[in-house]
């Protein structure tokens, strides 16, 4: 999600509530403790120079349970890094300890801002000789007119 999707989110939402990739929900008295333009420039295992940034949110929360951080300031803070900052819509990644600190995307959906399970990649598959993964089919899901052919995926 970008930044500016997010912005107009949190003008439709009453309350603030995250949760974690399993479906358990983030305390409500979660603060936003940083809010950051993370800029990394890399080569990957093919050789190619790559550039890319993101909004970096960071969630935590104490014993202050009556904390609660609400939509609108949330969105204050947000324009404010959008000024200092210089920040762009860019995608937000969000923080959060686990294990280690634990690094989302971000999602939304019924009202509740969802942490995505960022997964490694290879991003130069062909350089590294790594096969496109194939659809799997089944033969029975096959109907009479679907003959084989080549470039369809049955075989």
């Amino acid at each position: 999600m970008k930044i500016s999707e997010f912005k107009s989110l949190l003008v439709q939402v009453k309350t603030l509530q995250f949760s974690l990739p399993d479906g358990t929900a983030v305390p409500a008295h979660f603060h936003i403790t940083e809010l950051g333009k993370i800029s990394k420039h890399f080569i990957d295992c093919g050789g190619v120079e790559r550039f890319i940034q993101s909004a970096n949110f960071q969630l935590w929360y104490a014993d202050d349970v009556q904390h609660r951080l609400s939509p609108i300031k949330l969105l204050n803070i947000i324009q404010i890094a959008e000024t200092k900052l210089n920040l762009p819509d860019i995608e937000i990644e969000m923080e959060y300890q686990s294990d280690t600190i634990g690094k989302y995307h971000l999602g939304f959906s019924d009202g509740v801002f969802n942490l995505l399970a960022i997964q490694t990649d290879c991003l130069a598959k062909d350089k590294c000789g790594i096969p496109e993964k194939k659809a799997n089919l089944k033969l029975a899901n096959l109907g009479a007119n679907d003959s084989c052919i080549p470039g369809k995926g049955c075989c």
